[in-house]
């Protein structure tokens, strides 16, 4: 991503605005467009992000807050493909405007503690998802317990995910997962082409929950985990938990918030 410095206007609520883009080159050109118009700042400075691109721009700039331990309210304008978690991009024209009249949505992301089979520990943040994935043609097998409780002593299959409110649509959806209200304060633990449990549909947990992943017969079976963009492979164990004192806001345009997208989403045919 990039970001860019210019002569413009100022926010009355976010008084300081940054602005980071993918290299796309519509991205690119409406970076043009908003720096000749507005007066941006390092994210450093900022109270709130401008992210020009997809949904994945809006990851990377929510992984960078993580990663800077300073975490401010991102605007989403979607430049990409889907861009589920962006609003859409009308040119530069009334940009402070609809950011200090935006709604915010509040989302908590996963953290995830990777143990691989020789013993290193890896840990990362996960905004939709924690997916468990098979590395080799191989099937998977893996035990799922649940704040210690064993509940899955052996899923065959593809692999396993754990999805948040927000992930709820992106990969979740696609393994035929249940969609999340924002609000609703719940994780969605999805298998992936299981073959045992054979009606095994996955499960819906409390945000609370804790959950722990044991891959079986690694060295046969090797398993891979997915924070996001994040992999780590050859896993021996993965614990996956909400990690409330990193909840984020997401701003979004009256009439096309998150949480109104996500019901919606439930009746498109």
């Amino acid at each position: 991503m990039g970001a860019g410095t210019s002569t413009g206007e100022s926010a009355a609520g976010f008084a300081k605005l940054a602005l980071v883009y993918s290299q796309s080159d519509r991205a690119r050109k409406a970076a043009r467009e908003l720096t000749d118009r507005y007066d941006f700042v390092g994210v450093e400075d900022a109270d709130a992000v401008i992210a020009l691109g997809g949904d994945g721009t809006m990851l990377d700039a929510l992984h960078d807050m993580l990663e800077a331990d300073r975490i401010i309210p991102v605007f989403g304008l979607n430049l990409g493909t889907v861009g589920f978690l962006m609003n859409r991009y009308h040119g530069a024209g009334g940009l402070v405007e609809r950011v200090n009249a935006a709604k915010p949505m509040a989302v908590r992301p996963l953290k995830m503690e990777a143990i691989t089979q020789d013993g290193r520990t890896e840990r990362s943040c996960a905004i939709n998802e924690v997916s468990l994935l098979r590395e080799t043609r191989q099937t998977a097998k893996i035990e799922i317990m649940v704040n210690g409780k064993g509940r899955i002593r052996e899923l065959a299959g593809d692999g396993v995910l754990l999805a948040t409110p927000v992930g709820s649509t992106a990969y979740n959806l696609s393994a035929n997962g249940p969609i999340l209200p924002l609000d609703s304060r719940m994780l969605a633990l999805t298998p992936i082409s299981p073959f045992r449990p054979r009606r095994w549909p996955g499960a819906i947990l409390p945000e609370t929950s804790k959950v722990t992943f044991r891959v079986r017969e690694p060295a046969k079976r090797p398993v891979a985990v997915v924070a996001d963009q994040k992999e780590v492979r050859d896993i021996a164990e993965v614990r996956v938990e909400i990690a409330a004192e990193m909840e984020m806001t997401l701003l979004f345009d009256p009439g096309h918030a998150l949480d109104e997208r996500i019901v919606a989403e439930q009746f498109v045919t």
